[in-house]
């Protein structure tokens, strides 16, 4: 099987997104920054819907943060898990503050975050666990603070009791080594740290970070880990295939 996880930046770059799944065709796909709209957007972004639609992902799980107007529309803003395949189970679990109707940049708080959890049920009965988060941003440096300590350990904590296959993937606007991040770390395999990436980010941004994760327990055996080098976001797409 194979995951795509990406910070999509709203898919603003939809053509280079949607030839980069139909290229690698994932089996499941973890979006952050998804946008969810029914009907056009005049080219400036692509929302979840027009990704299924263009790369034959039939199922679609979305966790909103936060909605405002578009265009006369309520447009979702949040995190995406894409599918070939039937999910057994979804959960949504906010680890930072709650969903915001009408949200207004002036004047409201965008750090609203939450955690995704779908299930698959593999041919041998087993679970497979897919998580998905975006971190709690700050401005300033990929540190952590109280917050992201808080976080992370509500990850760590919702995580530990799941039986089976777990992958946990995400933007965590966290650097490999700040204390939050060696939270999860302390029991999940750090991909990005076992291959040694040296940055998540490319040069549609002056950061040049490593702050995008894919994480596995122990029941997953890797075949094939790469950070893809199409330009589409100002992150880039990292790739797992595993048994």
């Amino acid at each position: 099987m194979k995951i795509l996880q990406l910070n999509c930046w709203s898919a603003r770059l939809e053509k280079q997104v949607i030839d980069l799944i139909n290229k690698e065709q994932p089996d499941i796909v973890c979006l952050q920054e998804a946008v969810s709209l029914e009907g056009s957007t005049m080219g400036i972004f692509a929302p979840v819907q027009m990704l299924q639609k263009e790369t034959g992902l039939n199922y679609s799980y979305f966790s909103p943060t936060l909605s405002a107007n578009y265009m006369r529309r309520k447009a979702d803003f949040g995190n995406a898990i894409l599918s070939k395949h039937p999910f057994g189970y979804t959960n949504t679990v906010f680890t930072g503050k709650a969903y915001v109707k009408d949200f207004d940049s002036t004047e409201d708080d965008y750090n609203v975050r939450n955690l995704q959890h779908v299930t698959f049920i593999l041919e041998n009965g087993e679970n497979l666990h897919v998580l998905n988060h975006h971190g709690h941003h700050i401005h300033q440096h990929k540190n952590g603070d109280a917050e992201t300590l808080k976080q992370c350990q509500q990850i760590v904590d919702y995580i530990t009791p799941l039986k089976g296959k777990v992958i946990l993937t995400g933007d965590f606007n966290l650097a490999p080594t700040s204390e939050s991040i060696e939270k999860i770390n302390a029991v999940l395999s750090n991909l990005c740290i076992s291959h040694n990436l040296q940055t998540t980010r490319n040069e549609l941004t002056p950061k040049n970070e490593v702050c995008d994760y894919i994480f596995i327990n122990q029941d997953v055996h890797e075949k094939d880990f790469a950070v893809a080098q199409e330009i589409v976001s100002d992150h880039s797409a990292l790739i797992l295939t595993f048994e």
